[in-house]
């Protein structure tokens, strides 16, 4: 039995369906592998992601702590990442001679700081361990029949398979093929995305960030750090994206409307803040409020919240009332915005939702419930924060679906 050819079919020409198709290809010589990719340019995804760079992954080599960073799926990567982790990731690029390097925020990217790098890469590793590629060429069916699969193209030609693996990443196609297969999906909604809100305290400060800001959905009790970028249309950065990501359900259910509170100053405690500005008010009594901000936040955000609970732009420190004290230290440390919808983040497009985990073998990544099929990438109910992370459960469950699916 394990001598004998086996077909197997990949649908989908992203990172998953190419690492699993390599895989699978390099693990089975004896079988024939085949990737069907819709679109007349795969890879498409890689090739704008990180803004053209490409994002590989993060230099995070401990499993426990890597699966912090996954929303939804962190449970269930746990182990697979003990297999495949992005120290992996790192050699398997290195053998054919792409080298990675690692920013100071952790992200990985090809020196070459180039996307056409990995798609290069990835293209020649295919070729190399002989799968044959198929290019526009759109799936509509993907059957069980008896034993083996039967997948039908737009065209009306038909391939049989022994094994399948559904790589097709947030396309609806997928989940439909993944539920007549019998499988549940956890309704798809955006992660990672950016927060509308208007709001006069951000009014023509888009390109001023923070560098340390706590942002939290009251609503939803979560809260998350980092930097903040204000834009045109509201805030964005690293802090706002981890918050998305972790809110993405809840977000979606209240249909991006829900109040946002912003701690500029997470480093002070508010008494310890107070305490701060009652010695500035003493000391720089004759120094003009607006223009002289004692707090590390950018001077032009200053200027608006001093001006947004009533301050005069003339007015001194010496001046400054008990009142206006304590709204200005509510708004440095707790101030209220309202979300009114949602952004996009550059050419990042990650979604919340996809096939139920359970019914998953993350051993092999094939179906509990369809032998023989088998799931990788963004298809799954898995998804991570920005820096890298959802390109490495895309390697991870694909290595480990291709390692797996040519089994006898």
């Amino acid at each position: 039995m394990l001598n004998q050819s086996l077909q197997i079919i990949v649908i989908g020409g992203g990172a998953a369906g190419f690492f699993g198709a390599i895989a699978a290809a390099k693990t089975y010589p004896q079988h024939q592998v085949i990737l069907l990719e819709a679109g007349r340019e795969p890879l498409a995804k890689v090739r704008v992601s990180g803004g053209g760079r490409c994002n590989v992954t993060h230099a995070c080599f401990e499993p426990a702590i890597l699966v912090q960073h996954y929303p939804r799926g962190g449970k269930a990567l746990r182990g697979a990442f003990s297999r495949f982790q992005p120290r992996d990731t790192i050699q398997w690029f290195s053998q054919y001679d792409v080298e990675l390097k690692t920013e100071s925020d952790g992200r990985m990217f090809p020196i070459t700081d180039n996307s056409e790098t990995i798609i290069d890469c990835l293209m020649y590793a295919a070729e190399d361990v002989g799968v044959q590629l198929y290019k526009g060429t759109p799936v509509v069916t993907v059957k069980r029949v008896e034993t083996h699969f039967e997948v039908i193209l737009k065209s009306g030609e038909k391939f049989q398979a022994d094994r399948v693996l559904l790589a097709t990443g947030s396309n609806p196609l997928g989940y439909k093929w993944a539920r007549e297969l019998g499988h549940t999906i956890e309704t798809p909604v955006p992660s990672l995305f950016t927060f509308n809100i208007k709001d006069e305290r951000l009014q023509d400060l888009a390109g001023v960030s923070a560098n340390n800001v706590i942002v939290r959905l009251p609503e939803a009790k979560l809260e998350q750090t980092g930097p903040l970028l204000i834009t045109h249309w509201g805030v964005s950065g690293p802090g706002v994206l981890k918050l998305s990501a972790w809110g993405a359900r809840f977000l979606s259910d209240c249909h991006y409307k829900t109040p946002l509170l912003i701690n500029w100053l997470p480093q002070y405690k508010p008494d310890k803040l107070k305490e701060l500005l009652l010695i500035v008010k003493s000391q720089l009594g004759r120094k003009v409020i607006s223009s002289n901000c004692p707090v590390p936040i950018p001077r032009r955000l200053w200027e608006k919240l001093v001006s947004y609970i009533g301050i005069d732009e003339e007015k001194h420190w010496a001046e400054m009332t008990n009142q206006s004290l304590n709204q200005l230290i509510q708004e440095l440390t707790n101030g209220q915005y309202k979300i009114t919808g949602k952004g996009v983040f550059k050419e990042e497009f990650v979604t919340c939702g996809g096939i139920k985990l359970k019914e998953v073998d993350f051993k092999t990544m094939e179906s509990r419930l369809t032998p023989g099929l088998y799931f990788a990438g963004e298809i799954l109910d898995i998804d991570g924060v920005t820096g890298g992370f959802n390109f490495q459960s895309a390697w991870t469950t694909s290595w480990l679906a291709g390692q797996a699916i040519g089994k006898g």
